[in-house]
């Protein structure tokens, strides 16, 4: 049995690579490169540099490798220029991954992993904000990625198809053994952004609206480790090959910090008091979003072991500095 991981060679992608090798996974990753690197690619992964909309292209490799899973993390993931490049993200989370599925179903693959988001909520009305609550995203990105969660449900309802659809919070930090971590040079995650502007490399960050209905004015978000977060794509994909049924799951820790509170932490972490200017608002952010992941933790036995901001802080100012130094592999 073989994985195929698209976007292999991103930010996650790549550490899901990691987690999928060390567990003894065969795999085989197909990235564009437009974002993401060669040299992230473990060398014990196969690395096909191939689009994902090229649906024939994508069956040959799934016939070639004999490819029984896929995980899919191949996308744009910025919600402001999801809101002044709708089409493109439409392009690529929506129409583009509808070519992915088409070739797993052309192919028989039986299982399938999508990356969503948190975005498909919008501004919930309850938080911690479950599984089964509204879905009203306030941006093309989250919107997106909607369209490509009911595409995938369709799908498996027509064909021999499992899927877990994970709900990602804000992802942050890097591998804990420093092999890769956020390396995309004009990132926008906050926790990378604060952390270079500590290390000198952004003369300031901004901080986008300080007026939300929140303690200290600033967007709550939940945020999570992105080994924490690959680890419950593995547990995910025991729980489909084990043949559990398919399923939406959050991937988040259920706590809440606002902007400001992880600019604080940074600085303490860093001991840097690097410049942070108020600016306004940008379009579809949402106020505050909070994971309730009790669905991922009692379905398929996910356990968090990094739940920590200091934690998650400190091991992206690490790899953020290997960054500078000019060594990014680990």
């Amino acid at each position: 049995m073989t994985v195929l991981v698209t976007g292999g060679a991103g930010y996650i992608g790549s550490h899901m690579v990691l987690e999928l090798l060390d567990a003894g996974e065969s795999v085989v990753v197909l990235d564009n490169l437009s974002t993401g690197f060669r040299w992230a690619v473990d060398p014990r992964a196969t690395l096909i540099v191939g689009d994902m909309g090229d649906q024939p292209l994508v069956e040959t490799v799934m016939r070639l490798h004999g490819i029984d899973a896929v995980i899919h993390f191949a996308a744009k993931i910025v919600v402001p220029e999801s809101v002044s490049d709708p089409l493109g993200y439409y392009l690529s989370n929506t129409v583009k991954t509808r070519a992915v599925m088409a070739a797993a179903v052309a192919c028989g693959v039986k299982h399938f992993i999508f990356s969503s988001t948190a975005a498909v909520y919008g501004t919930p009305e309850v938080m911690p904000v479950g599984e089964d609550a509204p879905t009203r995203p306030e941006s093309p990105y989250g919107t997106s990625k909607l369209i490509t969660e009911w595409m995938l449900r369709d799908a498996a309802a027509a064909h021999d198809l499992s899927y877990v659809v994970l709900r990602y919070f804000n992802v942050a930090g890097a591998d804990p053994k420093g092999r890769t971590g956020q390396s995309t040079p004009n990132a926008t995650h906050l926790i990378k952004v604060a952390v270079q502007t500590a290390l000198g490399l952004r003369a300031k960050m901004d901080v986008f609206g300080t007026d939300y209905p929140t303690p200290d004015g600033t967007c709550v978000r939940d945020y999570i480790h992105v080994t924490d977060l690959v680890r419950a794509h593995l547990a995910a994909l025991a729980h489909l090959r084990a043949g559990g049924a398919s399923m939406v799951a959050n991937c988040g820790y259920g706590r809440g910090y606002s902007v400001q509170e992880v600019i604080d932490t940074v600085r303490s972490v860093t001991k840097v008091d690097f410049r942070a200017d108020y600016a306004p608002r940008r379009p579809g952010d949402a106020a505050a979003v909070v994971a309730d992941p009790t669905r991922a933790k009692t379905t398929f036995g996910w356990q968090p072991a990094h739940d920590d901001l200091e934690e998650i802080v400190e091991a992206a100012y690490g790899w953020e500095r290997r960054l500078a130094n000019g060594s990014p592999v680990g």
